[in-house]
């Protein structure tokens, strides 16, 4: 297929491919020398850059059975007596479809895709992956949309979340290739998903919410910022230490660099270099003969997993043995109150039986429960919890408050200090009952 329209003046577009770095106009004018639709895009596109204005509408498009998934775009741009201005590109609806949980594909699977949105008139535009996980299937006509889902769905795909509903769901790679993961993200994932996908496709919540699940705290889904639960992968014992490949990371970097970027980037001070024979080994320290008569110490009592030293020497440090999970409330991007972080709800929790997994499940449950009787319209978890309080949020979800949580680390425990006696007699009697 080729396209029929002639390409517009795009001389702004243009500007974009000029730089050093491969630019998406480019893209777009590749699929338009055999679509018409895009062909058009373009030509709208160039129409927003000139006047520095949006042309899209919304509107009501969907799939049988389902409220959500689909992000409808009719254009604005029209002519006096009405017609759109570019009509080819007149509707370009957006398909959201959950990917594979760890996001793993064959090359036939990419191929499949292709040719089912290919078929049911797309533009062939897709994305790989939105913000919330999504293969964003991007532009298409209304009456190619059910063919479109018809086809994922035989293939084994499912739509995503649009609109005021749970939203598709992110895991990390971890377990499957990342020495650093500390529990099973996909299982996690598809467990909570799967459990709760009626509020993905028939939106009923008062604004959108997001779960997402890190491997470890390097977080490389962007969990602690960008959803309303999240979980992070930890430990809760020492590092692991392999000596033979931290003596080699030291053999070809030396001392300089460990300082520079081991020893001195870590923010509580907990790694130290001493001489071999003045190491003061217990039962909280980590400890690396560098080979040259010296020593690097981790005190893992001040450890506050930020992984930067696991980071610069991979396979010398390691995670703990003893892994499991943290749960963090609240992260999204701007809104109401602006960007925050995830607060700390669970500082730890095992995830490897069926009996963990239930577990995790239920309070996710629980979590979207409540955000869906107690928010307000157009408002996301963490400025709800800004407006009721956490002690609230957290006698409501029946989680005792620990003094792990914290909002500041080392400054600002979520407990009073002038009743410490009373506090830590409660805390004593909360271990006692969960042990």
């Amino acid at each position: 297929m080729s396209a029929t329209r002639p390409l517009h003046d795009t001389p702004l577009l243009d500007q974009l491919e000029s730089g050093p770095w491969p630019s998406f106009v480019t893209g777009l004018k590749r699929l338009a020398r055999d679509n018409d639709m895009m062909v058009d895009l373009l030509g709208q596109l160039e129409t927003s850059y000139a006047t520095r204005k949006g042309f899209w509408k919304g509107g009501t498009v969907g799939v049988f059975g389902y409220g959500g998934g689909i992000i409808p775009r009719f254009t604005e741009l029209k002519d006096e007596s009405g017609k759109p201005l570019f009509p080819e590109a007149a509707e370009f609806h957006t398909l959201r479809v959950q990917p594979p949980a760890g996001m793993h594909y064959s090359s036939d699977l990419l191929r499949k895709l292709c040719d089912v949105w290919l078929e049911a008139g797309g533009s062939g535009l897709i994305a790989f992956h939105g913000q919330s996980g999504d293969i964003m299937f991007q532009g298409i006509r209304t009456e190619g949309v059910q063919k479109a889902f018809d086809g994922l769905n035989e293939m084994g795909f499912d739509l995503g979340g649009a609109g005021p509903a749970l939203r598709t769901s992110m895991s990390c790679v971890g377990s499957a290739r990342c020495e650093m993961s500390c529990f099973d993200e996909a299982r996690a994932l598809r467990t909570v998903i799967n459990n709760n996908l009626d509020d993905m496709h028939r939106p009923s919540l008062p604004y959108k919410f997001k779960f997402k699940f890190s491997g470890c705290p390097n977080d490389c889904v962007n969990a602690i910022q960008r959803s309303d639960m999240a979980t992070i992968g930890t430990w809760r014992d020492n590092i692991r230490v392999n000596e033979a490949q931290v003596q080699d990371y030291y053999k070809v970097h030396g001392m300089h660099d460990l300082y520079n970027d081991v020893v001195g980037r870590c923010p509580t001070k907990a790694i130290s270099v001493v001489p071999s024979d003045k190491v003061e080994a217990g039962p909280h320290t980590s400890v690396a003969h560098l080979g040259d008569g010296n020593a690097m110490c981790i005190d893992n009592r001040n450890c506050v997993r930020c992984m930067q030293c696991l980071n610069v020497i991979p396979g010398g440090l390691l995670p703990g043995k003893d892994k499991g999970v943290s749960i963090l409330v609240g992260g999204k991007g701007v809104l109401k109150i602006g960007a925050t972080m995830g607060t700390v709800v669970i500082p730890f929790m095992k995830l490897e039986t069926d009996e963990d997994f239930e577990k995790l499940n239920e309070l996710a449950r629980n979590v979207l429960d409540f955000f869906a009787e107690n928010a307000l319209d157009h408002e996301r978890t963490g400025e709800m919890i800004e407006r009721i309080g956490l002690a609230n949020f957290l006698e409501a979800m029946n989680i005792p408050v620990d003094p792990n949580m914290v909002s500041q680390p080392r400054s600002n425990p979520y407990f009073r200090s002038d009743d410490w006696d009373e506090q830590v007699a409660k805390w004593v009697e909360y271990k006692q009952q969960a042990a």
